[in-house]
């Protein structure tokens, strides 16, 4: 059995879509910035996808996987679900932007935190990070 390579325990974890779309792109420069601003830390997507068990057993050891998808297809938080690990999952086209026309710039950046920052605030989700060590 593979340990939580980041010393993950406790912390919240964050996997963004990436995909092709803006609002894929979006969730991913959400995530960042999330990161940067303490709400958590970045670990690999595809990692989870790929079954690598660092990844895998990092997010099992987690406080909390945090999913940033860009539609509703949610392919970020399907990675997890097929695994059996409930993440605590947002999809940008649920919080008003649109799939092919939202334009990835900071004014849309800044509008998408303050959404996800409110929806944080009713679910209760702090700023957060007990470990400094880097995730896979």
């Amino acid at each position: 059995m593979a340990e939580c390579c980041c010393g993950s325990e406790g912390v919240k974890l964050l996997y963004s879509c990436s995909g092709g779309a803006d609002v894929g792109a979006l969730a991913d420069r959400i995530a960042r910035r999330l990161a940067k601003e303490g709400f958590g830390k970045m670990s690999c997507l595809a990692g989870i996808g790929a079954d690598i068990s660092g990844f895998i057993e990092s997010a099992k050891c987690a406080a909390q996987n945090i999913t940033i998808d860009g539609c509703p297809l949610r392919c970020a938080a399907k990675n997890f679900e097929n695994r059996s690990i409930k993440p605590l999952s947002f999809v940008l086209t649920e919080m008003g932007f649109t799939k092919g026309s939202t334009e990835v710039n900071v004014e849309t950046i800044e509008t998408a935190m303050k959404k996800l920052e409110n929806e944080f605030k009713k679910m209760k989700v702090n700023k957060a990070i007990t470990s400094t060590n880097n995730c896979c």
